[in-house]
């Protein structure tokens, strides 16, 4: 009896959990351009919308039932395209991408309701993708409390150092800042390294 117990738990312990991955990231880190590559490479249209102004995605964009065979091996997960975490949010910032004032107000308020939103997901989530921009110095107040916050509720976090297409990419500097977890370097736009990013998310479900 306790032989059939003991190869019954191996059994379902080797069982895969359904990843609910939230990625999260600064705003136009490229949050929702990594969230259409991963639906498309799964074989689903592409939701987001990607735009240079800050904060166009101020809802979390949910896809649902997404599944991938990385090596042979099945990874399933619903995927999370969370809105721009920031520190603060000022309207007067959006007046300088062509937006009227009332259209500026009405999208600060909007962010900082997504901010809201973005955190409280993180009592849902039980894997995250912290989008970090590889051409920006990574010693961001919102890259040190997202990836803090990640560790005290201790979800698992791949860290991807994006946009690495660019001359002006120094993905290095990330992993300088962040040695106790794992960077790898993508281009979410073109694609590049993101099979190492589906590796890695197969070790975590």
């Amino acid at each position: 009896m306790g032989f059939k117990l003991a190869w019954l738990l191996r059994l379902f312990g080797r069982r895969k959990k359904k990843l609910v991955l939230g990625i999260y990231g600064a705003p136009n880190v490229g949050k929702t351009t990594l969230a259409n590559r991963i639906a498309k490479d799964c074989g689903v249209e592409p939701q987001g919308i990607v735009s240079e102004i800050p904060h166009e995605t101020r809802m979390v964009g949910k896809v649902e039932e997404l599944s991938l065979n990385v090596d042979g091996k099945v990874l399933q997960m619903t995927v999370l395209d969370m809105p721009g975490l920031a520190t603060k949010i000022n309207y007067r910032d959006f007046l300088n991408y062509g937006l009227s004032e009332e259209e500026a107000v009405k999208r600060a308020k909007e962010a900082i309701k997504g901010i809201i939103e973005a955190v409280k997901w993180l009592d849902h989530v039980n894997a995250a993708i912290a989008v970090i921009d590889s051409t920006k110095v990574p010693y961001e107040q919102v890259n040190i409390m997202l990836i803090g916050n990640l560790e005290a509720k201790g979800i698992p976090v791949i860290i991807a150092a994006n946009k690495i297409d660019l001359p002006e990419a120094r993905p290095h500097l990330i992993k300088e800042v962040f040695p106790n977890h794992e960077v790898i370097p993508i281009s979410a736009l073109t694609g590049q390294n993101i099979d190492k990013l589906y590796e890695a998310l197969v070790k975590i479900a």
